[in-house]
């Protein structure tokens, strides 16, 4: 029997947490923690064992924390073979985990994504203290009535813009913190509500200008790999295969939406993805992809235990 098509996920920023690293220090995936200790000039075992919330909600230390646990999930997963025979038809991100993805994928050596996560979560918190931007969720509305509540916000002078379409009914918004505040007075107008996320900036909006600018200065000389395993990315949901496209796609995603929702029904339409596997910190995605595609089977596996459960769905995968 062909085995079925998977894909593998890896969620982003705001899936940290206090003590997040503990479940992985005993595996073999532990390695990974010198590796972007080295690169980012930071002490990454300290984050993950003994950083207290307040300090994780730093972006730059966030961002890696998050990364280096969604790596150390996916090694272990590869590892005890759980990808083998299966077939892995494409990777995906959410913004941050975009990095992890193109590891996964083959795109990246993990030295240069954990360099490249360094550099981006530090230009991100710089450019993030420039100005009082702020984020937040709405939900409750479609997509194109979000899209008109802040097309009318920019004309009446706010800065506001989209900033994820994460799932039908959870749009995520970014701009200065009045802007923000002028869509929240507006949303129960289109039947929605906001909500305030406790995040250190206006990520994914044109408050982020001065961040995309570094990482293509950074992204210079970078070895992708020339073919690999496809990742559909954030800016365009559309699969990229090459490492040619890369340096672009992830200079504009620091400034442009995620396009999360568009992703996956990318990944379980065109890609034909009957199982999603999602590799590091916490559930979020899988949350997002049951609102997406309600029929799609979907694995979280954010521990060792975790991995150990899904080893069956996994096996049936592959026929």
């Amino acid at each position: 029997m062909t085995p079925e098509p998977i894909a593998l996920l890896f969620p982003g920023q705001g899936t940290q947490k206090q003590g997040m690293g503990e479940p992985w220090q005993e595996t073999g995936a532990w390695a990974v923690v010198e590796t972007v200790s080295e690169q980012s000039g930071q002490d990454v075992a300290e984050l993950l064992l003994h950083a207290d919330a307040e300090r994780l909600r730093r972006t730059d230390l966030a961002q890696l924390a998050v990364f280096t646990v969604a790596v150390m999930a996916f090694e272990e997963a590869d590892r005890a073979g759980l990808t083998a025979g299966a077939s892995v038809a494409a990777c995906a991100g959410h913004s941050l985990g975009e990095y992890a993805a193109l590891v996964a994928a083959g795109a990246l050596g993990l030295a240069d994504a954990a360099g490249l996560v360094a550099v981006r979560g530090r230009a991100m918190r710089e450019a993030a203290e420039l100005s009082d931007g702020t984020m937040g969720v709405l939900v409750g509305a479609p997509l194109p009535a979000v899209e008109t509540l802040v097309e009318d916000a920019r004309q009446a002078g706010h800065r506001v813009w989209v900033a994820n379409v994460n799932a039908p009914g959870q749009v995520v918004l970014s701009g200065s913190a009045d802007g923000v505040a002028a869509a929240a007075a507006e949303a129960p107008g289109i039947g929605a509500k906001l909500i305030s996320v406790p995040v250190g900036g206006a990520f994914h909006s044109p408050y982020m200008a001065p961040a995309a600018g570094r990482l293509r200065a950074a992204l210079t000389g970078v070895g992708f790999a020339p073919v690999h395993t496809p990742v559909v990315a954030n800016v365009d949901a559309r699969p990229h295969a090459s490492g040619d496209d890369w340096p672009d796609l992830m200079g504009r995603q620091l400034v442009s939406p995620v396009l999360w929702e568009a992703g996956v029904r990318t990944l379980v339409g065109p890609l034909g993805c009957r199982r999603l596997i999602e590799l590091g910190p916490g559930r979020t995605l899988a949350g997002m992809v049951r609102r997406i595609t309600p029929e799609t089977e979907v694995l979280s596996v954010d521990s060792p235990e975790a991995l150990a459960a899904a080893a069956p769905a996994l096996q049936a995968a592959r026929g």
